[in-house]
C-alpha cells in the first residue's frame, strides 16, 4: 500500500469548546482517539509509511502518535505552521508521489482505506477522489471524476495523489485556504484523469453532538 499524509492540523471550530483545550484527532470515537483508530486502520491495510501533519495543540496529536510503532507504521510528523488549507497541510508533510490524504476526523469502514488504495493503484489514473452516496459536490461518469467543485456526491477527507496531481498540490492554488478539491480540480482541467471510488458510511466528528452519539454504544457497554 502506498504511503499516507494524515492531515490532524484543523482548528475544529464547530467543536469549540471542547478544541480549545482537545486537539480534535485526538477526541475519542468509541472510546479511542480517533487518531488511534484511523493509524491502526492504515497499519492493517498494509500501509507502512505514515506523515501526520498537526497544527492545533500539535503536542496532543504527536504524543498520541509517537513514533508509530504502536501501529505498525514508520511514523514522521510535520507541522502546519498555519491554517491554510488541507493542500497548504499536504505541502507540509514533503510526500513524493504517489501517497494517499487521509483527514484524521473520520472512522473509516473497515477495508476501505485498502480498497481505495488498490483500486487507484490498479486503475494507472493521476489521483483519486473517495465519494459517499449522499449529496455533494462532486460529479463523476464511468467511474471518473469530471468536476470537484460541482453538485453531485460527497467526497470523504480520503484522496490519492499521483504524480500527475501531484504538481497542482504543491502549487498551492487559489486564495488561502489552499484547498485539495481546487488542486484537484485544476488537474482535471488540465487534461488529468481523477478516478471516483466509492466507499461506505463514515462516522464523522463534526459537532459536540456527534462526540456524544458517537461514544454511547461504547459507554453502554462498560
Amino acid at each position: 500500500m502506498i504511503p499516507a499524509v494524515v492531515i490532524a492540523a484543523g482548528l475544529g471550530t464547530r467543536l469549540r469548546p471542547l478544541t480549545e483545550r482537545w486537539a480534535k484527532p485526538v477526541l475519542p470515537v468509541g472510546g479511542q482517539p480517533v487518531l488511534a483508530r484511523l493509524l491502526r486502520d492504515l497499519g492493517e491495510a498494509g500501509c507502512e509509511r505514515v506523515t501526520v501533519v498537526s497544527g492545533h495543540l500539535a503536542e496532543q496529536v504527536e504524543r498520541i502518535a509517537g513514533d508509530g510503532s504502536s501501529f505498525g507504521l514508520e511514523l514522521a510528523h510535520a507541522r502546519q505552521t498555519s491554517p491554510d488549507g488541507s493542500a497548504h497541510a499536504v505541502a507540509a508533510a514533503g510526500a513524493a508521489a504517489p501517497y494517499l490524504v487521509v483527514g484524521a476526523d473520520q472512522v473509516f469502514a473497515p477495508g476501505d482505506l485498502a480498497a481505495f488504495a488498490e483500486a487507484f493503484e490498479r486503475s494507472g489514473a493521476d489521483g483519486a477522489v473517495a465519494v459517499q452516496d449522499r449529496p455533494g459536490t462532486v460529479e463523476a461518469g464511468g467511474g471518473v471524476v469530471t468536476r470537484v467543485l460541482g453538485g453531485g456526491r460527497a467526497a470523504a477527507p480520503l484522496w490519492a495523489v499521483g504524480p500527475g496531481v501531484a504538481p497542482f498540490v504543491e502549487a498551492l492554488p487559489g486564495a488561502p485556504p489552499h484547498e485539495l478539491a481546487r488542486a484537484f480540480q485544476d488537474a482535471i482541467d488540465a487534461g488529468g484523469r481523477v478516478l471516483a471510488v466509492e466507499i461506505g458510511a463514515t462516522l464523522d466528528l463534526t459537532t459536540p453532538a456527534d462526540l456524544l452519539e458517537l461514544n454511547f454504544p461504547y459507554l453502554g457497554s462498560l
